[in-house]
C-alpha cells in the first residue's frame, strides 16, 4: 500500500517540481527590452513521460543591417540564473548535461564562435560545431540552491547575397529533435529520480534579423 501511494504521488508530483525547479537560459531578440524563449520539454521519469514549459529571459544582439560578404556578430548573452534546494517537499540534488543547440543561420557563412564567462557551473563549458548546429555544452553538476551564469554566446558570420534577410533562430522543432536537454536529479526520502528532458522552442521567433544590403 505504501510503495503504491509513493508511486501516484510521484507520478503526479515530480514533473511539476521538476518544471518550477528549473530556469533554463535560452536566446532572446535584441529589440525586445525584455525579451524571453519559450520551450515545450518533455521530462522521461521512472513512471511515464511527462509534458511542462519553460520560459526564460535572455539578451541576443545583432547588427539591424550588414553589407553582402560582410562579417558581423551575433551576440547571446544567457541571464544568470539559480535553483531552490527544495519543492513541494522534493529536494533538488543536480542538474547535469545541458547541451543547447542554436543554428548557423541561412544566408549566412560561419566564420568563428566563442564562449565568454559563466560560473557556478562545476564543469567548464565546451562548445561544438556539427554542420550548421552551435551546441553549448555545461556538464555540471549544478547542485540544487546553487546560483549560476551560463556562459555568453559570440557567433562570427559572413553575410550573403544582399536583398537577403538573416534570422537568429534556436534549434529544435520537436521532442525528438530538441534543441535543449539536461537531467535533473531529485530525492524524496529514499527515493532518487534521474529524468532526462528534452525541450525544443515553441513558438520559435526570430531572434535577431539583420537585412543585407
Amino acid at each position: 500500500m505504501a510503495t503504491h501511494c509513493i508511486k501516484m504521488w510521484l507520478r503526479k508530483s515530480s514533473i511539476l517540481s521538476i518544471a518550477l525547479l528549473l530556469s533554463v537560459p535560452a536566446a532572446g531578440t535584441a529589440a525586445a527590452a525584455a525579451p524571453t524563449a519559450s520551450y515545450a520539454c518533455q521530462a522521461d521519469a521512472k513512471f511515464g513521460r511527462h509534458t511542462f514549459s519553460l520560459r526564460q529571459g535572455v539578451d541576443a544582439k545583432a547588427p539591424a543591417t550588414v553589407h553582402a560578404g560582410q562579417r558581423f556578430t551575433v551576440a547571446v548573452d544567457l541571464k544568470p540564473g539559480s535553483l531552490p534546494g527544495e519543492v513541494k517537499g522534493f529536494k533538488l540534488k543536480e542538474v547535469r548535461d545541458l547541451s543547447l543547440r542554436i543554428p548557423v543561420p541561412a544566408n549566412t557563412s560561419f566564420v568563428s564562435a566563442y564562449l565568454t564567462g559563466g560560473s557556478g557551473l562545476n564543469s567548464t563549458p565546451t562548445l561544438e560545431r556539427n554542420g550548421g548546429v552551435l551546441t553549448v555544452r555545461v556538464g555540471g553538476p549544478v547542485p540544487g540552491g546553487a546560483s549560476y551564469q551560463l556562459p555568453s554566446l559570440s557567433v562570427r558570420l559572413k553575410a550573403g547575397a544582399r536583398g537577403r534577410v538573416i534570422e537568429t533562430k534556436l534549434q529544435g522543432t520537436s521532442f525528438d529533435n530538441p534543441g535543449l536537454n539536461l537531467q535533473a536529479t531529485i530525492k524524496w526520502k529514499f527515493i532518487t529520480i534521474k529524468s532526462p528532458i528534452a525541450c525544443y522552442p515553441d513558438p520559435n521567433p526570430a531572434l535577431t534579423k539583420t537585412q543585407i544590403r
